[in-house]
């Protein structure tokens, strides 16, 4: 009987032993839980037996009990990388359409080919949707998706208009070649560039010049300067000129105290077709506002009304859990707000490998919240969780689980000699 007893304590000591072995092994785990070996002795009795006069047949592996105590914070670059303060897990699915849903504690992220946030086993970080102005509009495990991140934002719109107001140098003279020619900047005093849109939200350059073409007039003081003068302006977007009614430029002219005269109104260009796209389009260029005075050239006005497509630049990830994105454009949009889980007994969880736990029937049904609610954690942007291992603790741990085998081997001996002598009397 006590072979049967001291085995039970070896065994017993190796599964510790194991235990902590495991734990030593993910030390450097992001979001890995240690875990305790726990015990219970053996006793077989019945209602004869005097209870003053009961032997015990060993020890029994109770459970291997996991130890949900918070790990330490380890600062990270990525934004998308996310530690809980507090109690919770992050919701994760295996698969994108599939029912099955798992939890870890372990929050580096990242954007995997199809623009999906994923774990290091590409399981889809789950999130609560949220309507127009960021607010969540359900918390049900029904209404959890997987959070991906848009490409683009906003709808484009091609350029229509363009108000481009500048001052003009009064004294600046006619130019020294008398043809336009954009490629010679000697046929030209000042070259103004803006942006503008297509249909498709691409952008392309319109350059506006400006030509003068009569010269100052000189003054005699006390007299009045004279700062009336004409000007011939021509418009090109990308490689294509642009027609107005009556030919290829519009003739600016300014009165004596250099205030526009002509145009008297919007100029609109005739019809073009973009190289970047089939559609047509059209521009009116508004000069209003232009000056001629003395001093330097610079411009006073420039505005278009075309919108671009946005370009993803940045995801953040607040306090609260909220997924905002920037875009190129000026666009910031929330994408939606991490999903927390928690569990009445989260030592009950079935553990995956992977630093991820699926629910079971010990540890009751996940309850869905957000951070900082129902007794849920924080989280924290730009920071992991890693292991709750402290080595000290169990190397310490393990000595004692090396004593323990070695007294039951010891009194495993024992029983051999004993049963040896036994063997031997005559």
């Amino acid at each position: 009987m006590s072979f049967y007893t001291s085995l039970s304590g070896l065994k017993a000591s190796q599964t510790e032993m194991s235990t902590i072995s495991h734990n030593l092994a993910n030390v450097s785990t992001n979001g890995f839980k240690r875990s305790d070996t726990e015990f219970a002795d053996v006793i077989a009795s019945s209602v004869s037996a005097d209870p003053n006069k009961m032997v015990g047949s060993g020890t029994v592996v109770k459970s291997i009990r996991q130890q949900f105590s918070q790990g330490n914070l380890v600062q990270s670059e990525s934004s998308l990388d996310l530690a809980i303060t507090g109690d919770g897990f992050f919701a994760v699915k295996p698969s994108i359409g599939g029912a099955q849903v798992n939890y870890t504690r372990n929050g580096s992220f990242l954007v995997n080919a199809d623009r999906y946030v994923v774990d290091g086993q590409g399981s889809h970080v789950q999130i609560y949707p949220v309507d127009g102005s960021g607010n969540v509009i359900a918390t049900s495990a029904s209404a959890l998706t997987s959070l991906r991140l848009p490409a683009t934002s906003g709808t484009p719109k091609p350029t229509q208009n363009v108000q481009l107001s500048v001052n003009l140098n009064a004294t600046t003279e006619v130019p020294a070649t008398a043809a336009f020619d954009r490629f010679d900047a000697t046929s030209y005093n000042k070259a103004v560039t803006t942006t503008v849109y297509d249909s498709n939200g691409a952008p392309t350059t319109m350059t506006t010049y400006y030509k003068r073409t009569t010269a100052p007039i000189e003054t005699v003081p006390p007299a009045a300067p004279d700062l009336s003068s004409s000007w011939d302006v021509y418009t090109f977007v990308g490689d294509q000129q642009m027609q107005v009614s009556g030919g290829d430029h519009i003739a600016m002219s300014f009165d004596t105290s250099g205030t526009l005269t002509n145009p008297s109104a919007p100029t609109q260009f005739g019809v073009f077709t973009p190289s970047d796209t089939a559609s047509n389009q059209q521009i009116t260029i508004d000069l209003a506002g232009s000056t001629q005075k003395t001093g330097s050239t610079e411009i006073l006005a420039q505005v278009q009304d075309g919108l671009s497509v946005g370009e993803l630049q940045g995801v953040t990830v607040d306090e609260e859990g909220f997924v905002k994105a920037s875009f190129s454009n000026g666009d910031n949009q929330v994408l939606g707000k991490i999903a927390l889980a928690n569990f009445s007994n989260p030592t009950g969880l079935r553990q995956l490998g992977n630093s991820t736990w699926a629910s079971s029937g010990i540890s009751g049904e996940p309850a869905y919240g957000e951070a900082n609610s129902d007794g849920l954690g924080a989280l924290m942007s730009g920071a992991v969780e890693s292991s709750n291992v402290d080595i000290t603790e169990e190397l310490v741990s393990l000595i004692a689980a090396q004593r323990n085998f070695q007294a039951n081997a010891k009194a495993l001996d024992t029983s051999s000699k004993i049963s040896e002598t036994i063997f031997n009397i005559r």
